[in-house]
């Protein structure tokens, strides 16, 4: 009995093999129209109608009025259709460690931004990015004073943990100084020309901001919100309700 079970393996194996070498020319035919429908059905997978889709959110450094604006309008949307047309999604912070109307910094701190002076914008899951500000301020709090460090410990953290891995949000901060993007891959970008922005209308924000930069008698501000409106014209996720934050320099990213 042994044997015959032996041999009825074998016999199955093989012709199982014959099979396959003979299919093997079709199969290599049709590969291709394979994985375009598979990468289709992963695409309409991924691209589920209840995809919360993307926003809009520019930050502006101009050094010459001195002056720094975020912006961010206010759309939220749900597949085909906007769920919220006035959500805020700028925030300002700063570290808990400041107390409130307590203007002068600690010794050895003089440059420590005061209560309020941290502007932050978010786009993506509205939990995930209250939950990376919340973080940010802890790391304030660790490193009053000290934004670039703040921002650097958060990211290490965001990319090293596994449950901060899997918040999907991406981050603008800015501060009297300086200004930076932050992901969850770990990076903490500073724009060369003061200009940064997120979201899915981010592109056409950016570029009208460069454009727009170099022109005279503007502002952070005035930048900020033209750039918004031609952004708002080009994406179908970003609608006109702005809302934005300003600030004052006290460094030029040039001299960085």
């Amino acid at each position: 009995e042994r044997k015959i079970g032996t041999k009825m393996i074998f016999a199955t194996a093989s012709n199982t093999a014959r099979r396959y070498a003979a299919a093997t020319p079709v199969i290599k035919c049709f590969s291709p129209l394979f994985a375009d429908v598979y990468g289709a059905r992963r695409f309409m997978s991924d691209r589920s109608p209840n995809e919360w889709r993307g926003t809009t959110i520019l930050c502006v450094r101009h050094e010459e009025s001195k002056t720094i604006c975020m912006i961010g309008d206010g759309q939220v949307s749900m597949g085909a259709m906007v769920v919220k047309p006035n959500a805020k999604k700028i925030r300002r912070i700063c570290g808990k460690g400041k107390s409130e109307g307590v203007g002068d910094a600690a010794e050895g701190e003089a440059d420590a931004p005061k209560m309020g002076d941290i502007l932050t914008g978010f786009a993506g899951s509205t939990a995930d990015a209250f939950t990376l500000m919340e973080r940010l301020e802890a790391k304030l709090d660790q490193y009053p004073g000290q934004l670039t460090r703040a921002c650097v410990e958060l990211a290490k953290d965001w990319r090293g943990d596994k449950y901060l891995r899997k918040l999907d949000a991406s981050l603008l901060v800015a501060d009297s100084g300086s200004s930076f993007q932050l992901t969850g891959n770990g990076d903490v970008l500073e724009s060369h020309d003061g200009i940064l922005s997120v979201g899915s209308g981010s592109p056409f924000a950016t570029a009208a901001a460069r454009a727009l930069i170099d022109q005279p008698d503007m502002t952070a501000e005035i930048i900020g919100k033209k750039s918004m409106e031609i952004a708002s014209d080009m994406c179908v996720y970003t609608n006109k309700n702005f809302i934005s934050e300003n600030l004052e320099t006290t460094a030029s990213t040039k001299d960085k």
